[in-house]
């Protein structure tokens, strides 16, 4: 049997599983297995945990799909989550998750356990990187985006409008072929941005390994610095996706990013 937690920031769900009860399986199978909507417990990825230190951990992250990705801002924050529960964290206290794209330091900003256990979380980014990028469609037609890496690749294209269509076309069509476009070849996650107000924006999001989600906190922090670097926007900015609203902080190139909401752990089991 293999002990899971199962916890969510934003609607964007993830297991939490050790590495040593994960030891004698294939991660890429075994997450495909748990992570079937239907037939297994259901997540957009399995977050795989060792503790190296006190306060610190190291996870390794497989979509839905099996593939590996680099780093998720919200299972990394669901992670967060777990080791606070674990060690009693209260505010003001600070967990080091080590990721493929880095080492991530979470801070925690609120706890609640009187229903549940959730957590507020501020995360450090790192530096993004960024540049404007045009993508030409398999039908000839060139989409202006913003290719942005925050430890894993974004491509955020800007919108007009509340459907978030991209000249007549559906914002999900236009992700899943940017996604999987040869100028990306290791894919790439895609995001829809509409500026709501200097203070706010919207987005939409197609993952990479797992297609449209509810929320993303790499894709909140990319379409973030979209939003600030080229749209006028202003830090601190709330990002609202369709499973809720993050806040970003960030002072512009060079410097890190911020990335602040909320974590729920939502059960724990065992699965064959």
């Amino acid at each position: 049997m293999i002990p899971f937690t199962k916890a969510h920031a934003c609607g964007n769900d993830f297991l939490i599983v050790t590495e040593d009860a994960a030891a004698n399986h294939d991660w890429a199978t075994l997450t495909r297995r748990l992570c079937a909507r239907n037939t297994g417990i259901g997540a957009d990825g399995i977050e795989f945990f060792s503790w190296i230190g006190e306060n610190s951990g190291r996870i390794r992250l497989h979509n839905a799909d099996g593939s590996i990705a680099e780093i998720s801002g919200n299972g990394t924050r669901c992670v967060a989550a777990w080791m606070a529960h674990a060690l009693g964290s209260q505010p003001g206290d600070a967990l080091e998750i080590d990721t493929d794209a880095g080492l991530r330091v979470c801070h925690v900003n609120a706890v609640n356990s009187v229903s549940g256990f959730t957590v507020d979380v501020t995360t450090g980014m790192g530096i993004p990187t960024f540049a404007p990028r045009t993508v030409t469609l398999a039908t000839g037609r060139r989409i202006a985006g913003v290719e942005i890496s925050t430890g894993n690749p974004h491509f955020v294209i800007v919108v007009d409008n509340a459907n978030f269509t991209v000249d007549g076309q559906s914002w999900a069509a236009i992700g899943a072929e940017i996604c999987v476009h040869p100028d990306f070849p290791h894919q790439t996650n895609v995001e829809f941005l509409r500026v709501v107000s200097p203070s706010e924006i919207e987005i939409r999001i197609f993952e990479r390994g797992v297609g449209p989600t509810t929320s993303s906190g790499t894709g909140s922090s990319a379409s973030a610095t979209a939003a600030l670097a080229f749209n006028n926007c202003l830090s601190p900015l709330t990002v609202i996706a369709p499973g809720g609203a993050q806040t970003v902080t960030w002072d512009g190139p060079g410097t890190e990013l911020k990335l602040t909401g909320p974590a729920a752990l939502l059960a724990q089991g065992e699965a064959w």
